[in-house]
């Protein structure tokens, strides 16, 4: 993910879109919205733009696992994986929950400034091109912009790619101890992919399937041994008639955890003699896909084509 230098002129089309009734002011959605009730104090960031006072936050030095979500209206922004220590005096964050965010010129006329997609609070701003992390962006955030949500302790998120997603999901989606699956697109190099860009291989993202699940009740080792087994993790950029970057194989690990795992199956396959290519790779933003993606092979009572399981452990 990049972010651009905005042109000043950008802040008189935000203006105008104000105006319009196009994009939303916090001070105009304010009016006939209801949101959470905020302290003197909390105005002066969240709807006067101002900046707190360096390592004075609540979530500077804050490492629970959860969600950061906008303190005047509730909605989701950044997710607890995505945040880190920059030293900066504010919390961290190099990537966002999809669609979460919007970016707007400053009115310094330099910097990004970052607000609340859904309410237009004020946040912070982003910064790219430091190189604090792999993905090269810092979104500085105010910690009194945020409320944190503590996740469950045994709900966890899990992704693959594995040729179609269609046929992923239909090996996942009745699993004991699988909460919920959603396809979409991970590990390209373009925001909000749409199906037809990740086929015409524009974008670099592999269909994924994303996967909710209770380690209570289901232990990622044995997600990941279903995984490698519903597909071929010896094919190259295809899985069986399916060829493309977008059909490749590949684990996206959510912590060390999970990379621990999946390269410890990769070797056990790989001494029984298998050739596996599969990729293991860092999580990313996650892309959901088009509703008709979803659950594909259920709402059309058929079963997959390309996948079939065969017992490799």
């Amino acid at each position: 993910m990049t972010t651009k230098k905005l042109p000043a002129v950008f802040g008189l089309a935000a203006a105008l879109l104000v105006s319009l009734g196009i994009f939303r002011s916090p001070e105009v959605s304010a009016v006939d919205k209801k949101y959470n009730p905020l302290t003197s104090e909390e105005e002066k960031v969240i709807i006067d733009k101002g900046t707190e006072k360096p390592f004075s936050g609540k979530y500077n030095k804050f490492n629970e696992a959860g969600i950061y979500a906008c303190k005047r209206c509730g909605a989701e922004l950044y997710r607890s994986s995505d945040k880190f220590d920059s030293a900066c005096g504010w919390p961290s964050f190099d990537d966002e929950i999809a669609g979460a965010i919007t970016r707007v010129p400053d009115q310094d006329g330099v910097r990004t400034e970052i607000i609340c997609s859904n309410c237009g609070s004020h946040l912070g701003h982003v910064f790219a091109g430091e190189k604090l992390t792999d993905k090269n962006i810092r979104h500085c955030v105010n910690s009194i912009s945020l409320n944190f949500i503590k996740t469950k302790k045994n709900v966890r998120k899990a992704y693959f790619a594995g040729g179609c997603f269609w046929g992923v999901e239909y090996y996942f989606q009745n699993l004991d101890g699988v909460a919920s699956t959603k396809v979409g697109y991970m590990g390209g190099h373009e925001n909000n992919p749409t199906y037809a860009e990740v086929s015409d291989k524009k974008t670099g993202h592999a269909e994924t399937l994303g996967v909710t699940y209770d380690a209570s009740k289901v232990s990622y080792e044995t997600l990941a041994k279903l995984f490698f087994e519903i597909h071929d993790p010896t094919q190259k950029n295809r899985q069986g008639p399916d060829i493309g970057e977008q059909y490749r194989s590949a684990v996206f690990y959510a912590d060390n955890e999970q990379k621990d795992t999946a390269e410890k199956l990769i070797n056990i396959l790989r001494e029984k003699g298998y050739d596996v290519v599969t990729e293991v790779a860092k999580a990313g933003t996650f892309w959901p896909a088009e509703d008709y993606h979803q659950r594909y092979y259920e709402k059309n009572k058929k079963q997959p084509y390309c996948h079939v399981r065969k017992k490799r452990f």
